[in-house]
């Protein structure tokens, strides 16, 4: 636990609620999670999971401060553990407070001032019925143990539970309240941190997945169409567009693989709903013909890339981000296309807005990368600014410009000086649009002539300069005056951010940047005063240093030093800080 000497009521508290799958890790998550951003305070929940539906070793581990906070903590001053396994991996590395099933303990329950008993599912059994509802039992005792009233928790109780009828909400209550009293009563004192709160602020944040921003954006962007093949981490999104399919009558479509899904987003694209698809690196590499195809059909398309280590099957529930460079040479030839990587759900949000602007204005596929770091992970966010950001992209032949236009004289790939050609959709009446995977001519007939070939690789790849103009630079903090820059992109920003911030609390004088959109790059993404008197040392959650070899191929720009980590786990600040010295030493 962090407390702020200056600032009593200031407290970071860190929460690890360990176990097998399937005993209800997320429910508790999502349970107190939501009270405590309804009281005000900020969150992050990120999780740690073994890939199995059952069984196995996981833990969801639940940040709250009142401030905010982006990554997750190295610290647990709360473990709270749900079998015997998650006591002994855990109970020697622990200082804060464990509390544990003396049930499940057996003959050997430890004792102590930071062991904490609670037969969480003999209480279940006793008052629910259920041994199921242990999860409802513990968060009322982490509510007790954090100084909160148990109200906003029986409200949640209810809201999520109402589905399944009266007797079941009761049930989930009068466990929360078991738990709640036991730890309230408890002999060793007060709570372990009485955190300062306010429900006004609460009202209006969000605790959003990095997935469901995601799905989010899309939504605000007027997605008709998702289709993909479940795959890890991307399978989330799937899951909340369609559960809002009937309600916004959008189309989401479980395809039988990869290479039918992205399909069928070029498909809707070019018949002119705008579309969708997600996957992780194993699916988008069946994916790479489609994306090549809408390259040559000038097709938009946008393409959600949620990574995680590989190659083959990797750590399908792990992190990483090495799918950089794939993304931007993916699929054959040479065509342009634009790479987004969010560093929070707030990020996510606007980058899937963008995608689906520049993909449109540019005929072109667009890709977001995310990873399980960034799309499983839930993040405290205020509402989103729901204006017409993006919204004027559409490249479509106005109608007046369709009535001066000769019957049968459309010419779909007209050469121009942007590289943006007319589009119409088919079915225009008094026009024919000709599409062909095959080199064409302006009209869309294949060729062979090698003029045309010259003059439409050059139309097309004109685009980028267009696109480049539309990137936004990185974020630097903070400014142009530090002494030293720890370089990311993606989602290491929320560790990055926060290490820096301790950093420059201790009197050093270091800074960020992070990068959000990878390609195309300025010429100068760095500002020539910071990439050639300061020192810049980047940060990547994998083992090549992808991005420092896209930013020295785009710019020339070489960064020699690197922090890289790469066995599925993101960064925390701890960490980071500690290699850093290690690095400066």
């Amino acid at each position: 636990m962090t407390v702020d000497k200056d600032k009593k009521d200031h407290c970071d508290l860190s929460i690890r609620v360990g176990g097998e799958a399937g005993q209800g890790m997320n429910s508790i998550g999502s349970l107190l999670g939501s009270a405590f951003v309804r009281s005000g305070l900020h969150v992050f929940i990120n999780h740690d999971v073994m890939s199995r539906i059952r069984g196995g070793h996981n833990y969801i581990q639940i940040r709250v401060s009142d401030r905010a906070v982006s990554c997750p903590s190295g610290r647990v001053d709360i473990l709270v553990c749900l079998d015997k396994n998650t006591l002994e991996l855990y109970r020697d590395g622990v200082d804060g407070l464990i509390v544990y099933d003396e049930r499940k303990a057996g003959e050997n329950a430890p004792s102590g001032p930071k062991y904490l008993p609670l037969a969480m599912e003999k209480l279940a059994e006793e008052t629910g019925g259920s041994s199921r509802m242990a999860n409802s039992v513990a968060s009322g005792a982490l509510m007790a143990l954090t100084g909160f009233s148990l109200e906003p928790l029986l409200a949640l109780l209810g809201e999520v539970f109402s589905p399944k009828g009266d007797k079941v909400v009761q049930a989930n209550r009068e466990c929360a309240r078991k738990g709640f009293e036991r730890m309230k009563d408890r002999p060793e004192g007060p709570p372990l941190c009485a955190l300062h709160h306010s429900g006004e602020e609460g009202r209006r944040r969000m605790l959003l997945t990095g997935s469901e921003a995601m799905a989010l954006g899309a939504l605000a962007s007027n997605v008709r169409l998702y289709s993909a093949y479940p795959m890890s981490p991307a399978t989330a999104i799937m899951e909340y567009l369609a559960s809002k399919s009937k309600e916004l009558g959008i189309v989401v479509e479980q395809a039988e693989d990869e290479i039918a899904a992205v399909n069928i987003a070029i498909g809707s694209f070019f018949c002119g709903a705008r579309a969708m698809t997600g996957t992780s690196g194993g699916g988008l590499a069946l994916m790479v013909e489609g994306i090549s195809l809408a390259g040559m059909t000038e097709t938009p398309l946008v393409v959600v890339d949620c990574q995680r280590p590989a190659p083959a099957t990797g750590f399908p529930t792990r992190t990483e981000q090495a799918d950089l460079l794939f993304v931007t040479h993916c699929a054959h030839g040479e065509f342009p296309r634009a790479v987004f990587a969010p560093g929070n759900a707030e990020e996510a949000f606007f980058a899937i807005r963008k995608a689906f602007y520049l993909a449109e204005k540019y005929q072109s596929p667009v890709f977001v990368l995310g990873d399980q770091a960034l799309n499983d992970s839930s993040w405290t966010v205020e509402p989103f600014a729901m204006d017409d950001l993006f919204g004027g992209a559409q490249s479509l032949v106005s109608e007046q410009a369709l009535k001066d236009l000769k019957p049968y004289a459309y010419a779909r790939y007209e050469i121009t000086d942007s590289g943006i050609s007319p589009r119409l959709l088919p079915g225009t009446p008094g026009q024919v649009l000709y599409a062909d995977s095959d080199e064409h001519t302006v009209a869309g007939h294949i060729t062979e002539s090698a003029d045309v070939r010259r003059s439409m690789v050059e139309k097309r790849l004109r685009k980028l300069a267009g696109m480049r103009a539309e990137m936004a630079g990185p974020k630097i903090f903070p400014g142009p005056d530090a002494e030293s820059y720890l370089v990311c992109w993606g989602s290491t920003l929320g560790a990055v951010e926060e290490t820096v911030q301790a950093l420059r609390a201790e009197g050093a004088n270091w800074g960020y940047i992070h990068f959000s959109e990878l390609y195309p790059l300025p010429e100068a993404p760095i500002p020539r005063e910071i990439s050639q008197g300061a020192r810049l040392i980047a940060v990547e959650n994998n083992a090549t240093g992808q991005f420092c070899k896209l930013l020295r191929m785009e710019t020339g720009l070489h960064i020699a030093e690197k922090i890289l980590k790469y066995d599925g786990r993101p960064f925390t600040p701890d960490e980071l800080k500690t290699r850093l010295e290690t690095t400066r030493g």
